[in-house]
């Protein structure tokens, strides 16, 4: 028997038991739409997880620290650190836990610097201000930071600089500061002036200060005003209006962002003489030609070299990628419990077949069908039932998903095109090939039992 006409016999014998043919795929089914949306949610992370690198770390820069935490990708250490001045505590967790880092000094910036493979270092200020505000307005709680032109903060209003920094003296605010500042838009607020007020630490030379006024004796108010850290409001111009961005790292309240020599003055005025200045957790270093692979190892090799950790923006995204993948691998080891459970359904639905067809399988093997030819048939049976479940499984799964993508991605604001459930057709069509070869094979014990049945002894069969 030709197999194309063995195929189309399969699928009329399939068709004279639709309810337990229809059962059995169905089986499969389930396996095959847990199997199609894990796959596709793998997909939509992976892809966000691409963005939130790419929108957050420039590709040429690495991130350089003193502590091999900073290259670590596994869970913090926990151990105490022998005593540095330049070691510092992260806070994490509960209950006073921390973090002992060895922070980069300025000699360790300069150093870096000097590097001929070193395009440019940024250093990762902590400034700490009072509040923000202007002219005739309430005082808000904010933050500041340096613009990183490896960032791309969404803009509502205003351009961002096509290479290198924001000008010197203007500012990026978040839009939640308009209506609180009294603009009437963000056109309202481009160009317009905004107040950042910060305060010098209390250091050495304010206790010395304060120590020198009380054996002078003066007076109460003097020394309410030696006590009083100094403060300071600096103006910037508004050059630009962001809103949060769906791939940011940033949370809570979105920080106004200024140059590097702004960020700088202010991280001086707030930070200079105190114990934590000039000590930084990382600093950022440009590598030249950085794009390049070759050029990053090569850099992070000498780097290690001099006693420096380093790790780039694929570091860490193969670093998040690890977290896709287990979650990937656990939800898709029930998709596959639901396989393997439905092997079993075959092999059963199949055996029934046979035991029912035994004179139909006679009658056949009498007239000159082959052994092959009658294993065959029932194989193809088998595949026909995975073909079904397969399809099916996979189209719901893929009509589930296209509806639920844009209620994930509002719930979990991801932002427009940045869908959580990515369907890619060469997938789909591999894993209903992969179910289809599950089911031959589950196919294969009922088939070989089918083959090997007397065709005397079968026509004898009632």
């Amino acid at each position: 028997m030709r197999m194309r006409d063995t195929v189309r016999r399969s699928a009329r014998s399939l068709k004279s038991a639709k309810m337990r043919t229809l059962l059995t795929a169905l089986a499969i089914a389930v396996g095959a739409f847990t199997l199609t949306l894990t796959l596709a949610a793998s997909n939509g992370l992976r892809n966000y997880t691409n963005k939130l690198v790419s929108s957050n770390f420039d590709p040429a820069e690495l991130l350089v620290g003193r502590d091999k935490e900073i290259a670590n990708t596994g869970a913090p250490g926990s151990d105490p650190q022998e005593y540095d001045a330049t070691v510092g505590t992260i806070q994490a967790g509960g209950q006073g836990a921390g973090i002992q880092i060895k922070r980069v000094t300025e000699d360790d910036v300069k150093a870096l610097r000097a590097k001929t493979y070193v395009e440019q270092v940024r250093e990762s200020f902590n400034i700490t201000i009072q509040y923000v505000t202007r002219a005739g307005q309430k005082k808000y709680t904010g933050a500041v930071e340096p613009f990183n032109p490896a960032q791309k903060p969404e803009l509502v209003k205003g351009t961002l600089p096509t290479n290198g920094d924001i000008v010197e003296g203007g500012a990026i605010i978040p839009n939640s500061y308009i209506s609180l500042l009294g603009f009437k838009d963000e056109n309202d607020a481009i160009g317009k002036t905004v107040d950042v007020v910060v305060q010098k630490a209390f250091s050495e030379q304010s206790l010395a200060a304060l120590l020198g006024s009380l054996q002078t004796g003066a007076t109460t108010e003097s020394l309410t005003n030696a006590a009083k850290p100094e403060q300071k409001t600096v103006s910037y111009k508004i050059v630009g209006v962001s809103k949060k961005s769906s791939v940011s790292f940033a949370v809570g309240v979105q920080p106004v962002r200024i140059s590097s020599a702004d960020a700088r003055a202010l991280y001086d005025f707030t930070a200079i003489g105190t114990n934590d200045y000039n000590k930084f957790i990382y600093v950022s270093a440009r590598i030249k030609d950085g794009k390049d692979d070759t050029k990053i190892e090569a850099a992070k090799a000498d780097l290690t070299k001099d006693g420096f950790y380093s790790i780039g923006s694929k570091d860490l995204q193969k670093t998040i990628t690890q977290f896709v993948d287990i979650l990937t691998i656990m939800v898709g080891v029930f998709g596959l419990i639901t396989v393997i459970a439905s092997v079993f359904g075959i092999v059963n639905t199949q055996y029934i077949s046979v035991l029912e067809r035994t004179r139909e399988i006679g009658l056949m093997k009498a007239l000159g069908m082959s052994r092959g030819s009658v294993s065959q048939l029932f194989s193809y049976e088998a595949t026909w039932i995975g073909l079904m479940g397969g399809a099916f499984g996979s189209l719901v799964g893929f009509l589930a998903g296209t509806a639920l993508n844009p209620t994930i991605t509002k719930k979990l604001s991801l932002g427009a095109g940045n869908n959580l459930i990515v369907f890619k057709p060469v997938q789909m069509a591999i894993l209903i090939l992969a179910l289809m070869l599950v089911a031959t094979i589950a196919g294969l014990l009922p088939a070989r039992k089918a083959a090997k049945l007397d065709p005397i002894e079968a026509l004898r069969t009632e």
